[in-house]
C-alpha cells in the first residue's frame, strides 16, 4: 500500500465535495471552487467526513496513480480552505516590483525596459515592499507555475546573487576571477 495513498483526507467544516461516478471531483469551500477529473481506475469515496482513495491492483501504474490522486485531492481541499502562497524576494541594486492596473505585475530587474506579466485567472499578487512579492491563490499548481514564471524573468546569478528568488532559497555563490 502506498504510504501517501492509504491516508484518509479529513473534510473540514464548510467544505462540500461532489464525486461523480466517472471520478470528476468538485471541491467547494470558503475561498472558492476547484474541480478535476481523475483516472477512471481509481476508486474515490467520501464517507464520515473523510475521503479515501483505493486502487484496483498492485501494478506499477496503479501504485503511482494511488498516491498522486490522494495528494491532488488533499491539495484541492487545502486550497479552498486556506489557500496557497509563494513569497519571492528580489535582490539587486535598483531591482523592484510594482503592480500596474491591478492585473499586471511590473518588474524592473536590470533590463532596459520593465517586464510586464499579466496575472493568470485565480491568482492575486501583493507587494508589501518593492523587493517582496506574495503570489496567492487556491490552486497549488497555478500558484507555483506563476511563481516560476516570475522567477525566470531574472533568476539569481551565482556571482553576486542578484535576481529573483524564492523565500528561503539558497543560492550557491561562486568565486569571481582572481587577480594576477
Amino acid at each position: 500500500m502506498s504510504r501517501v495513498g492509504r491516508l484518509a483526507i479529513a473534510i473540514p467544516e464548510g467544505v462540500q465535495i461532489d464525486i461523480d461516478p466517472n471520478n470528476h471531483v468538485v471541491v467547494k469551500g470558503p475561498k472558492g471552487s476547484l474541480e478535476f477529473t481523475f483516472h477512471s481506475e481509481m476508486t474515490i469515496a467520501a464517507e464520515h467526513n473523510e475521503i479515501s482513495v483505493t486502487r484496483p491492483s498492485d501494478s506499477l501504474k496503479h501504485r503511482a496513480l494511488h498516491g498522486t490522486t490522494r495528494a491532488l485531492i488533499n491539495n484541492m481541499v487545502k486550497g479552498v480552505t486556506a489557500g496557497y502562497t509563494k513569497i519571492l524576494d528580489i535582490k539587486g541594486v535598483g531591482y523592484r516590483a510594482a503592480m500596474k492596473d491591478a492585473k499586471k505585475l511590473m518588474l524592473n530587474v536590470g533590463y532596459s525596459n520593465p517586464v510586464e506579466l499579466a496575472l493568470p485567472e485565480g491568482i492575486s499578487v501583493e507587494i508589501p515592499s518593492n523587493t517582496e512579492i506574495h503570489i496567492k491563490g487556491i490552486d497549488k499548481q497555478a500558484v507555483g507555475e506563476f511563481a516560476a514564471v516570475v522567477r525566470k524573468v531574472r533568476a539569481p546569478e551565482p556571482y553576486q546573487g542578484k535576481g529573483i528568488r524564492y523565500r528561503g532559497e539558497k543560492v550557491r555563490h561562486k568565486e569571481g576571477k582572481t587577480a594576477k
